[in-house]
């Protein structure tokens, strides 16, 4: 029910729901101008998701206050915590004129525009919530061969899953068992996985057979993910049951085998099964083919978990259309494709990927039809539209709407998405619109996204530093040599990712290591395969199996650890397709390498299969070839691009025999591969060197970095104790300022680090002045010490000065504390503050408030800057890079580094503003972009406000 309430005749606008929600996201709006503007619901929180700090709570009372003709006490100003309690303080507060209406505000009083079910804790929670809010709205639009769409409402999927759960629970289906789906892409699939929900069941999706003659082995191919799972029933389509019937054999668990028509049952669901959030999900297997399958377990809480961390990337709304041709069967298309727009309740527009992978052009020609906006896929999609489509297949084709094109699941080119813009640009599409972006399923999908508008951005690095050291080095225009990586964007949020060498410490940015992630949707681990889960956690850090390196907060994805080949988005492993060839007649058993190698004229992965054998019979080599493919198909359901029946002792072992695939596709690339017996043992030898070289090199530098940290904290020990005294004991404020400056110098000098620092003379050499400085280290304190001409009051955390080493030693220093925690006093802290401004003392502020170990610029409070604006002095902007590198958050491992300071022109208040807050808020804005354009770091106000 909405809550009413009757207008003040005299004063003030009508206070309600709808008019405080409107005051709110307004003021928002003008607080964080360059961003998307957060929908603000009554359950907003004010600082988590609003990034309203205490100052900017009180000048938004002030014009609630204002606006509805009425007074706020103070309690409310320390109290409220989300929209709601702004709401209740007025309709309670006393009016100017006469007492408050009395009004009842109820859980779904005033919704804001374009609402997303944020309170959901299950897909099933999900589907309800559009039910009950508009169950005849067409949820997707799934188009057959001839492009006719069949449209699917929300009342519709509901129905159709509570006939799947009703057939399922009369089969015996208990909760917590695992069902298969094997089915096409198209409506009955969306029907079986509610269904399956619905039941209390979880659901595993694998993918169906593309030819009708490899059923039979397709479907053995799945027996031990279906054993891995203890699966009770499989759900697949009438041409595959037959054969799919013989599973029942090897799957002890596999209790029956049937179609969608069979399972349907007839009467009323009763919705018997309670869902939580950390119930599974789905589970999603990341190979068909290994003797140890690795089912990922995700719950409703991790894939909701990421789709609102990527819907805030993406900044998506109701009015957004997702075209797809992935299969469903895959993560990108079930979790970014059809669960991410049942969530925000954009249309999806679903086609077969056999329609796509048919005529390409059917893609785009969706995407122009029904107005797409967000859509993308495997490089090898974008590969394939430069090359197979026609231009008479696209005449009128317009694709200006599509705003975000990510490139994923796949090694993302360059040369690809280059091409593809210049191809279709023609059509409309903007470069601004693509995105190559990063995930993987034991992050449920997305991990790293790029920027709405940013566009294609890529790193020149020098091959022989990353090839021989782990660094990435930015190139000259003119080397030829150099290498080109793909941004693929920044962590979402509320993730993590790092860098590590092998023993698990972090690297600095540029240097390349295994690349670790967290955030609240990572898997619990796999499903019943404790091994792999205990190789998958480091700490509380997952290991993505992927090597990168981070610059300018992107990361950057170089080679993949383990051997899997990305072949159109399947993934490839070796090994079985190693041992089966190695058990053909004339092929050397343990001789064989299976390995992924770029293809430069296509820009995908492909499939290399190197064999050893005696054989020198052309006729032998063609039957050999053909019996190699015939397997490949089989197991792997692709060809290998190359087929390499090579002499004894080609292929490379390590001295226990295992294969060294690296180092054989490093063969095979340079073209030595055929270069005979003699060449290749002298290859071997110099491959052999030459990774020596490098291990030789990264044991001494891991010796050097574990020196030079404990050098650098003993310098800092000595140096730093002597301070404290000094500081502590000395009674003259110069002598103490003179004693830190001298103390940060010398720990500088002592550990070689390298500072360097412009615009200094900016700083004014008397008077009062507020100084802000972004925050990447706790090295910044000390620094700014060091580095500026004159004393400067800096504000910390409160909590420093209940600390009594830190806290004494502060004291005397001459900083200012302030409350984070108590609102109130957070206020009457800054209001302290302001009066050192009074009296001609310069006050610092890190207005980020905190640090954290990624890259970017986080949010500003705007205490520093009000203060500046009421006193009317000038405010001087410092931007610090490399500190972050040097020493991160979370870390006790020092790094040798350099580190870059600029100080900016002092900013005057402007005194033509309207009020004090126009006038902190353009500073605030000036301050930002002047460390913005010297930090090289990502401006992270977009990802902070949070949709309520």
């Amino acid at each position: 029910m909405s809550s009413q309430l009757q207008p003040d005749a005299d004063e003030g606008t009508p206070a309600g729901p709808d008019a405080v929600l409107a005051a709110v996201r307004a003021f928002v709006a003008e607080l964080h101008p360059h961003q998307a503007i957060a929908r603000v619901t009554l359950d907003s929180t004010l600082e988590r998701d609003l990034g309203i700090d205490s100052l900017a709570r009180m000048e938004l009372l002030h014009r609630l206050e204002t606006q509805f003709g009425m007074r706020l006490s103070e309690q409310v100003m320390a109290n409220a915590e989300t929209t709601r309690d702004l709401l209740r303080a007025i309709l309670s507060g006393d009016r100017r004129h006469e007492p408050s209406p009395r009004l009842e505000v109820t859980a779904h009083a005033g919704l804001a525009q374009d609402e997303k079910p944020d309170r959901a804790l299950t897909l099933i929670d999900v589907l309800d919530w559009h039910v009950q809010a508009h169950p005849d709205r067409v949820h997707v639009h799934f188009l057959d061969e001839e492009e006719r769409s069949e449209p699917l409402t929300y009342g519709a999927l509901r129905a159709g899953a509570e006939e799947i759960a009703l057939g399922l629970s009369s089969a015996g289906i208990a909760p917590g068992q695992a069902v298969a789906i094997m089915l096409p892409s198209g409506i009955d699939y969306f029907h079986c996985f509610m269904g399956v929900l619905l039941a209390g069941a979880v659901p595993v999706p694998i993918y169906p057979p593309v030819r009708l003659s490899q059923m039979e082995d397709h479907v053995r191919r799945h027996a031990r993910i279906l054993e891995n799972a203890r699966v009770r029933i499989l759900i697949t389509f009438a041409q595959v049951k037959p054969i799919a019937r013989l599973l029942k054999a090897q799957v002890e668990s596999l209790d029956r085998v049937t179609t969608v028509a069979e399972l349907k049952g007839s009467g009323s669901w009763q919705s018997p099964v309670v869902l939580k959030g950390d119930d599974i999900a789905f589970l999603q297997y990341t190979s068909g083919s290994t003797g140890n399958p690795k089912g990922v377990i995700l719950t409703h809480q991790n894939i909701l978990a990421n789709i609102r961390a990527m819907d805030a990337a993406l900044e998506t709304s109701s009015a957004d259309v997702f075209v797809s041709w992935l299969p469903l069967y895959h993560d990108m298309g079930l979790i970014g494709g059809w669960l991410g727009s049942l969530y925000v309740g954009y249309t999806l527009v679903l086609m077969s990927p056999l329609t796509f992978l048919s005529r390409p052009a059917r893609w785009l020609r969706a995407i122009h039809t029904h107005r797409g906006t967000i859509s993308g896929g495997p490089n090898f999609a974008f590969e394939l539209c430069v090359r197979r489509i026609d231009d008479k297949e696209i005449e009128g084709l317009d694709l200006s709407s599509w705003r975000y094109v990510f490139n994923g699941a796949e090694p993302v080119s360059a040369d690809t998405l280059r091409r593809f813009v210049h191809r279709f640009s023609a059509y409309g599409l903007s470069d601004e619109a693509i995105a190559p972006v990063y995930g993987l399923a034991e992050a449920t999908l997305g991990l790293g996204f790029p920027p709405i508008g940013r566009g294609l951005t890529t790193d020149r690095i020098k091959r022989e530093a990353l090839a021989l050291e782990g660094r990435a080095v930015p190139a000259e225009p003119e080397d030829t040599e150099a290498v080109e990586v793909v941004a693929c964007g920044q962590p979402l949020r509320d993730y993590q990712v790092r860098v590590v060498d092998e023993s698990g410490h972090e690297l600095p940015e540029r240097r390349q290591g295994r690349l670790e992630f967290k955030g609240p949707s990572t898997t619990s681990g796999y499903y019943r395969n404790p091994e792999a889960t205990q190789a998958l956690f480091q700490g509380d850090w997952l290991d993505s199996g992927d090597l990168a390196y981070i610059a300018g907060g992107d990361i950057y994805i170089t080679s993949r650890e383990k051997d899997i080949i990305i072949r159109a988005g399947r993934n490839i492993y070796p090994f079985e397709l190693e041992e089966a060839v190695g058990d053909v007649p004339g092929v050397r058993k343990g001789c064989v390498a299976v390995f992924g190698a770029s293809d430069p004229r296509t820009q995908t992965e492909r499939v290399v299969v190197v064999a050893e054998t005696r054989e020198t019979e052309p006729g032998a080599h063609q039957t050999l070839r053909e019996r190699i493919n015939e397997l490949a198909v089989d197991l792997t359901g692709v060809p290998p691009d190359d087929i390499v029946l090579a002499p004894p002792r080609t292929v490379l072992k390590t001295s226990s025999g295992k294969i060294r695939r690296s180092a054989t596709r490093e063969l095979y690339e340079r073209g030595a591969l055929s270069a005979g017996t003699r060449s290749v043992w002298l290859q071997f030898l110099r491959l052999g060197w030459a990774s020596l070289t490098p291990r030789v090199r990264r044991a001494r530098q891991r010796t050097a970095d574990a020196l030079f940290a404990a050098w650098a904290w003993s310098a800092a020990a000595v140096v730093g104790l002597t301070c404290w005294l000094v500081v502590v004991l000395a009674p003259l404020e110069r002598w103490r300022w003179r004693s830190m400056q001298w103390a940060g110098k010398t720990v500088l000098w002592l550990t070689g680090t390298r500072v360097s620092v412009s615009g200094i003379e900016h700083v004014p050499a008397e008077g009062a002045f507020v100084l802000v400085s972004n925050h990447q280290s706790y090295l910044d304190g000390p620094l700014l010490v060091a580095v500026m001409p004159r004393p400067i009051s800096y504000v910390v955390k409160g909590e420093l000065a209940r600390n009594w080493f830190f806290g004494r030693f502060l004291t005397r220093a001459g900083v200012e504390f302030v409350e984070r925690f108590d609102v109130q006093r957070g206020v009457e802290d800054s209001r302290r503050i302001a009066q050192q401004l009074g009296s001609n003392r310069p006050v610092g502020y890190f207005p980020e408030g905190t640090i954290r170990r990624m890259p970017g610029l986080l949010p500003f409070h705007m205490g520093a800057f009000v203060n500046a604006a009421e006193a009317g002095v000038p405010l001087v902007a410092v931007t610090i890079r490399g500190t972050r590198s040097i020493l991160r958050d979370e870390s006790w491992r020092p790094r040798r580094g350099e580190i870059q300071v600029v100080v900016s022109p002092p900013f005057l208040p402007d005194s033509q503003a309207l009020s004090t807050w126009d006038a902190a808020i353009a500073l605030r804005d000036a301050a930002r972009a002047h460390m913005l354009e010297h930090c090289a770091e990502p401006d992270l106000v977009a990802h902070s406000v949070r949709p309520g």
